[in-house]
């Protein structure tokens, strides 16, 4: 068995939770054993899991790997840690708030050996199967892709445009690198309102 452990219990911190305690038949994840989640906030046991102590998790010799669901601005140091600790690292994306840093992480990850993992769960999705498909072979001409999303505070996930990686990782991966060609940020304190408008260009415009 391959020893995991939560880092963070919000809402995908608990998904992580549920799934690794209840594992689709015959898939790898029949593989893992949960010994804990980490949370600064005290919850004792979430579903027959136990809390443990982050000193614990780095320390324990039973876990091989951390799943990082905390808050954006803490990815970065959570990472670093659980790699420096010889352990493997999935992590919810961002990565990081810098590309330099995550270049860092990549680069850490290969030195010491580990798997280092962004998570994207909407990539394997079947409907987003079914998109790559449709537009395998095509070139994209001109097109707009629209989300909304709620007003989060800066200091925990960044810069707006970080609320959009998930969007840009489509784009990338259907349509190849893209350059950014303009950006504009509107913002609205007193109707707590915020929009960003970005234009990109693929490789072969």
């Amino acid at each position: 068995m391959f020893g995991t452990v939560v880092v963070g219990v919000g809402i995908a911190g608990l998904a992580r939770i549920r799934d690794l305690m209840n594992p689709m038949p015959s898939s790898p994840s029949e593989h893992l054993k949960l010994f804990g989640f980490v949370s600064r906030r005290s919850f004792g046991n979430i579903n027959e899991v136990k809390q443990i102590s982050l000193e614990d998790a780095l320390r324990s010799k039973e876990i091989h790997a951390a799943f990082i669901s905390t808050e954006n601005r803490s990815h970065e140091e959570t990472i670093r840690m659980f790699l420096e600790a010889g352990k493997h690292v999935l992590v919810e994306y961002p990565m990081a708030l810098s590309a330099k840093a995550a270049h860092e992480l990549w680069e850490m990850a290969e030195q010491k050996d580990k798997v280092l993992h962004v998570e994207h769960i909407e990539l394997l999705t079947e409907e987003y199967k079914q998109l790559k498909k449709e537009v395998a072979g095509k070139d994209l001409v001109k097109g707009t892709l629209h989300f909304t999303g709620h007003v989060l505070d800066e200091n925990k996930t960044g810069f707006p445009a970080f609320s959009g990686i998930a969007r840009l990782t489509w784009l990338i991966d259907l349509f190849g690198d893209l350059t950014v060609t303009s950006a504009t940020r509107e913002k609205q304190k007193d109707k707590n309102y915020s929009r960003m408008t970005v234009h990109f260009q693929t490789a072969n415009k």
